[in-house]
């Protein structure tokens, strides 16, 4: 279905903008939270379903760039109005609505999120927060300054076995740790040329409007528009923008981790297209209550990772066999799960600490305690925090970080994810990122400048918004 043909067909105008009566005033005993929702394909249909779930949630308008995408989150909120240019929907919707769902590609978090919070509205914006380090300053300030209600997706932040794992590294459970490991084995990057020639834009797709701020660059089919744009720079983050800041997220919250201070990504030359398939990035951090003086830091991603390192070795293997790994569901089996437990998580973070290790596998796996290279019961540190039997569903748990959002912006919770703490943990994954253009080198961050001492660094915290 085209635009042109998708608005007539709507009954909207002729530019999809306009004239339904406004009809979104709170009802009820309850007040109702009115919602605009930017990119509402794919993620961000995701993000739309778990919103509205919210009892007091009013879906007031949907905006993407895709007529498709458009039709399939109309067909279910037609009550909302229906925009393809997040600004006029914005400046057109700025009495009308009170939240704002940013679910776009990374390269249009930050323009979106910004003119909604100038206006003064509460912001829930994918990871990772921003495309630029100096988008992610600027985006805390303004919802410090503004005293906005704000939230990013990471969704698991708020599951049952990241808020134990949180519990645990603090009560000391393996001591001080001088250590984290992480990884994935995604390859959300891409080592070939850049596309030669152009293709026929789609009809339901306003290409100008994809590209927003970005560089004017032509349409290729397979490469852009829908979900490879995370491969690629000028647009994501790569698998360390998308899995990394899941990841990353219970360690750095749990050992209560600032800014780095060094960074060094071990990867392929720049291509200046497209991100590296394989990353290899080491942090260093200052020091926290429950790390030592300093805590390092490794990341890896991409197909293979992460490699054999004797602090990954679990119980029952050898270094021969620690590469071996365990894509676990959580519809399994106990017999699989226990087989599981002597294979490395495919995905996931390992603690190491003067006490021993802890091994949080991604995802909905309980946190494992390893002593000289055997388990250890933890069933008497996990009962006293009483946070109740573990939950397996993502169906539930799923909703939990959106509601908690929703909530907030309605005076009876408060986020656990705000930009105030988001901000920070985007611009560590964000400087591993611009690393990978320097690879082998270690790059040193001032975080109060926000300025790396290798001057040729620099240039690469912020980027040339294109007018579109």
């Amino acid at each position: 279905m085209d635009k042109r043909t998708f608005l007539k067909t709507s009954g909207l105008g002729a530019l999809g903008f306009s004239l339904l009566p406004s009809a979104l005033k709170a009802m009820g005993q309850e007040a109702k939270l009115r919602t605009a929702h930017i990119g509402v394909g794919n993620m961000g249909f995701e993000d739309l379903r778990d919103v509205a779930s919210h009892p007091q949630v009013q879906v007031a308008a949907l905006c993407d760039v895709d007529a498709i995408n458009l039709a399939k989150a109309h067909k279910i909120h037609p009550g909302a109005r229906i925009f393809f240019d997040y600004r006029v929907m914005l400046e057109e919707m700025k009495d009308e609505i009170d939240a704002v769902i940013v679910s776009t590609p990374d390269h249009t978090h930050a323009p979106a999120s910004i003119m909604a919070m100038e206006m003064g509205k509460n912001v829930y914006c994918q990871k990772p927060l921003t495309h630029y380090v100096a988008e992610s300053r600027a985006m805390k300030k303004m919802a410090a300054e503004k005293q906005l209600v704000t939230q990013m997706g990471i969704q698991v932040h708020s599951f049952y076995d990241y808020k134990l794992a949180t519990l645990l590294i603090q009560d000391g459970i393996i001591g001080k740790v001088h250590t984290v490991h992480a990884w994935s084995p995604k390859d959300w990057g891409y080592d070939g040329p850049p596309p030669e020639g152009e293709d026929p834009v789609p009809d339901s797709l306003d290409w100008n409007l994809w590209l927003g701020t970005s560089a004017k660059r032509p349409y290729k089919e397979g490469y852009y528009h829908p979900g490879n744009w995370r491969k690629l720079m000028d647009y994501g983050c790569g698998t360390l923008g998308d899995m990394g800041v899941h990841i990353f997220d219970t360690p750095y919250n749990a050992l209560e981790l600032d800014v780095p201070l060094t960074i060094k990504n071990d990867c392929r030359e720049p291509n200046g297209f497209g991100f590296p398939v394989n990353n290899t990035v080491t942090y260093e951090f200052p020091g926290t209550p429950y790390t030592d003086k300093t805590l390092k830091w490794i990341w890896y991603d991409g197909p293979g990772m992460p490699p054999t390192h004797e602090d990954l070795v679990l119980p029952g293997q050898d270094s021969g066999n620690a590469k071996k790994r365990a894509a676990v569901k959580t519809d399994i089996s106990l017999d699989a799960r226990t087989a599981a437990m002597n294979e490395l998580p495919e995905q996931g973070a390992m603690f190491v600490g003067s006490k021993g290790r802890l091994l949080l596998p991604h995802f909905m796996q309980l946190p494992r305690k390893i002593v000289r290279g055997k388990y250890v019961d933890i069933s008497r540190d996990i009962a006293k925090h009483n946070l109740g039997e573990p939950v397996r569903n993502y169906a539930t748990e799923g909703p939990k970080h959106y509601h908690q959002f929703v909530d907030a912006c309605l005076g009876k919770d408060k986020c656990s994810a705000p930009f105030s703490y988001s901000a920070r943990l985007t611009e560590t994954i964000l400087l591993g990122v611009i690393a990978g253009r320097f690879p082998g080198k270690t790059l040193h961050w001032d975080a109060e400048a926000a300025q790396f001492a290798e001057e040729e660094a620099n240039k690469f915290l912020s980027g040339d918004y294109r007018e579109f």
